[in-house]
């Protein structure tokens, strides 16, 4: 229910650095004072915020995106290649950072599953987690290269000769009423009305992790981390704009309902992927296919088929969230019936 309710409440994050005129004063500032020159230091820039706001990663893609957005628009960049710079840092630096919703999310779910000390266990992953490490990686190289294959290549084309940020038919998740909010008519383009909520965010996030651990972080709630980090982000901004006098009350109300209404779809596919882990649990699917795979398969291999069961559920859903959901019920037993290293399981 957390994790629904604050992919849900990111949106009102967005619509309120948008309306407020934050966001495209924080652009302005940072095309203004010349960090951004050319297409290179703009993918540079969409990687770096990839990789910094690491608390979570959807509010990463949203906070990033919608920073990043409008420079890759004016500099003619394809949405294809924001979307894959910012999903190619944003979740797999995730998974590297234990201090984080996505580490309290994986410890919670390996506790559920009896793993006695899931902090050693996701930390042996890290070495192992070669897809995380490459795919960060590889968006720096390809950003300072400036090569593009394949249909990246095609979308970069596309954009230089027609103009079209988006190709034909393309239907993006996320509401237009919320990724191109304008900004209010006459408000101050104040770079702070849009780092206020964010920093809160950070800021708040261990924090709370601290609360809810009774002290040590690896024990706090991330999804009681994240909830009530994005909750205080929007209050900071609410208290913000009110005090500059520059939004209403009523008009806080509206953009924070607008916001939430055009994620809905994000957060339904969660609670959909949640729904199937949790199917997976009850029905014992984790037992019988560690049993099936003892008796078929050479141990070795079980970790290269783990993965590629973990990627086709992860590009069907959408989710990583809901891939761990499903996928840990499953392998947490795999791993402890055939005695491979704990490490392989993430």
């Amino acid at each position: 229910t957390r994790v629904t309710l604050f992919s849900a409440m990111i949106g009102a994050i967005i619509t309120f650095t948008q309306y407020s005129g934050g966001m495209k004063g924080f652009v302005n500032w940072i095309v203004g004072r010349g960090l951004i020159k050319d297409r290179r230091s703009a993918g540079v820039l969409a990687w770096f915020l990839g990789v910094v706001i690491f608390i979570e990663s959807s509010i990463c893609v949203l906070v990033s995106g919608a920073v990043s957005r409008p420079i890759f628009d004016r500099l003619r960049i394809s949405r294809e290649k924001l979307s894959y710079i910012l999903d190619s840092t944003s979740a797999p630096k995730c998974i590297l950072v234990p201090i984080n919703a996505w580490g309290a999310f994986v410890l919670g779910l390996l506790l559920t599953q009896g793993v006695e000390d899931p902090v050693r266990v996701f930390v042996s992953s890290i070495p192992f987690n070669f897809y995380a490490l490459l795919a960060v990686g590889l968006v720096l190289a390809v950003v300072l290269s400036g090569r593009d294959l394949g249909p990246m290549r095609a979308a970069e084309e596309r954009v230089r000769e027609t103009g079209e940020l988006l190709r034909d038919g393309a239907e993006p998740l996320v509401s237009d009423d919320v990724i191109l909010m304008q900004e209010k008519e006459g408000v101050p383009l104040r770079p702070l009305n849009m780092l206020i909520p964010v920093v809160v965010m950070v800021v708040s996030m261990p924090i709370v992790l601290l609360v809810t651990g009774k002290g040590n972080l690896m024990d706090g709630s991330g999804s009681m981390a994240v909830l009530w980090a994005v909750i205080l982000g929007l209050l900071a901004g609410a208290v913000a704009y009110r005090a500059q006098g520059i939004l209403s009350v009523k008009e806080i109300t509206d953009i924070f309902m607008k916001g939430v209404g055009g994620l809905i779809p994000v957060a339904a596919l969660m609670m959909l992927a949640f729904s199937i882990g949790d199917t997976c649990d009850a029905l014992g699917t984790g037992p019988f296919v560690a049993q099936a795979a003892e008796a078929t398969l050479p141990p070795g291999v079980i970790p290269a088929i783990l993965f590629i069961i973990s990627g086709f559920i992860a590009f069907s859903t959408g989710t990583s969230w809901g891939t761990f959901a499903i996928m840990i019920p499953i392998a947490v037993p795999m791993i402890q019936i055939i005695g491979l290293h704990p490490g392989l399981l993430l």
